[in-house]
């Protein structure tokens, strides 16, 4: 099996050239391609578990204490349903196109330069301020074992494993992930089955908790001392920033599609996998969490000096289980390390796809022989660098502001996805194109493309109402969460006014350039050898 797959590859080609994608004419000295080296398990991980980091593993103790355990569970199953449009509506369009830069060049075909600027850096900045909210997760992790050592040190190793793990190139980089993300659901799973059995009584104290901190400290908090449905409802739009955090980077199959082997088979089988991460993961882990520890419990205060662990870990303490938590945050630190990785990626194929769409220089789209934008993956890893205000804050507060503000950007870029495609759909419509010849064509659409913008829109307005509550001012969570909202339209206008490109018509929209050469790569898997092979291609 593996050696007729290795001469379809090597009969089709993988490498997307720049020159031919996009009509430019590149130098012979200068290599300008990606190369499609990303296995089907390696696009399998990344979308099931790619990004599952600190933003569920330690950002969950906030959202506990601000909305209690049915306002956490509530605030996931919100943007859960969010995520899912998103990535339907991204799915069917990168099925169809996988172009370098993903959404970044979907949006400049199919609404105009200008809006493709803005969401594209939009994107850069979230994912670029991502990766050093993830390394001052990972040094508030650590600090629960050594909270002598400088939290320099820590984020300087994890630094080095993200950095080096990219240097290597895509090869390495999905080898990589795939085994961290394996680590990652076996942890998740693991927690998930013990934290019910801890619940159940079976744990060293046989204290049967079942839902007794749903009745005290109760199903909601009183969210700055708001009581009643208002400050109940209040507190779980305060879940919503922190969940969009946890949920950010399922978008990252899209980018990786410029760099994924037979994207037309493997991109629409990843973006059903997201409907499993969602259901299990971030729901039944938050739904586990609201079990097993008191939101009013202070260990889940990450503006505090002494927070350092995860929710799961406070509840294994509590349980009496001695050896687990270290274990756990073992396990936690890995997902820090693959999440930061993912990061970097994220972050520099997005620099890459602006390049190569000319909104940024074009010595950002420089790569080796082997297909690695290195410019890009140097200018991003100097961002880095912001996790050394660790050493001026706990790592908690930092976390907190950096987590923030990636999560506002997410959500700006989730909506920007949902603009394209309905301006997609608004195109197929307007020439004709049936929508069932493409790769993939969910069913619910336009409607979870409709859900995406609305929903993504009320997220963002309500991002940080708490800075005006009187005697709560903070200049900082203000500017964390709502410097993307008002820089998005900046960008847009500004590049619109430079530019001076008008709005694609639908009946003008290009649904010709690339396809043949999409076409041309899709292949099918050869047919199972046996009941083993058949489980494994399922699974993969």
């Amino acid at each position: 099996m593996a050696s007729d797959q290795g001469s379809n590859e090597k009969k089709l080609g993988y490498d997307v050239d720049v020159k031919s994608l996009e009509g430019q004419a590149a130098s012979p000295e200068v290599h300008t391609a990606l190369h499609r080296k990303l296995k089907n398990r390696h696009v399998a991980m990344i979308s099931i578990g790619g990004v599952i980091g600190t933003g569920l593993f330690l950002g969950t103790a906030t959202s506990l204490m601000n909305g209690g355990p049915l306002g956490i569970l509530l605030g996931y199953i919100f943007i859960g349903t969010i995520c899912f449009a998103t990535m339907l509506s991204l799915g069917e369009m990168t099925a169809f196109l996988p172009l370098p830069g993903g959404f970044i060049k979907l949006a400049e075909r199919f609404i105009d330069p200008a809006f493709a600027f803005a969401t594209g850096w939009n994107y850069w900045y979230g994912w670029t301020l991502t990766l050093p909210a993830e390394l001052s997760a990972a040094a508030a992790v650590i600090s629960f074992w050594d909270s002598t050592t400088s939290p320099a040190v820590w984020i300087s190793v994890c630094l080095v494993v993200a950095i080096g793990i990219n240097g290597l190139g895509v090869g390495a980089y999905g080898e990589a992930e795939f085994w961290f993300s394996s680590i990652k659901v076996i942890t998740i799973t693991g927690m998930i089955i013990l934290g019910i059995i801890v619940d159940l009584g079976g744990g060293p104290k046989h204290d049967r908790i079942g839902f007794r901190y749903w009745k005290d400290p109760g199903p909601f908090t009183d969210y700055h001392g708001i009581t009643g449905p208002k400050g109940h409802f209040l507190g779980t739009c305060s879940v919503a920033t922190q969940a969009a955090f946890s949920y950010l980077g399922t978008e990252a199959v899209a980018i990786a599609a410029a760099e994924a082997r037979n994207p037309r088979r493997n991109i629409p089988k990843a973006i059903r996998r997201v409907y499993f991460r969602v259901l299990v993961f971030y729901i039944g882990g938050v739904f586990i969490i609201g079990l097993l520890v008191p939101s009013n419990n202070p260990l889940l205060n990450l503006n505090s000096a002494n927070a350092s662990a995860s929710p799961f870990v406070i509840a294994f303490n509590e349980a009496g289980i001695k050896v687990l938590p270290s274990i756990i945050n073992a396990a936690i630190l890995t997902s820090a390390w693959s999440a930061s990785s993912s990061d970097l990626y994220l972050a520099s194929r997005s620099l890459y796809g602006l390049a190569v769409s000319g909104s940024a220089p074009t010595i950002l789209k420089r790569t080796t022989r082997s297909g690695l934008p290195y410019v890009a993956v140097g200018v991003c890893s100097c961002f880095a660098f912001l996790a050394y205000m660790t050493l001026g804050n706990s790592s908690g507060v930092v976390f907190t502001w950096l987590s923030n503000f990636s999560a506002t950007a997410g959500l700006v870029t989730w909506f920007g996805i949902g603009v394209t495609y309905l301006r997609f759909y608004k195109g197929l419509k307007a020439q004709g194109i049936d929508r069932n010849a493409l790769p993939f064509a969910p069913r619910v659409q336009p409607f979870a493309a409709w859900w995406c913008v609305c929903a993504s829109a009320f997220v963002l307005f309500f991002s940080a109402w708490e800075v005006f509550l009187k005697g709560n001012w903070s200049t900082a969570t203000f500017v964390t969460d709502y410097f993307p909202i008002m820089f998005f339209p900046v960008l847009y206008i500004g590049a619109k006014l430079v530019m001076r490109v008008p709005t694609v018509r639908p009946e003008e929209m290009d649904f010709v350039t690339n396809v043949a050469e999409f076409d041309a790569m899709t292949y099918d898997d050869p047919p199972p050898k046996n009941k083993l092979e058949a489980f494994w291609m399922w699974l993969m």
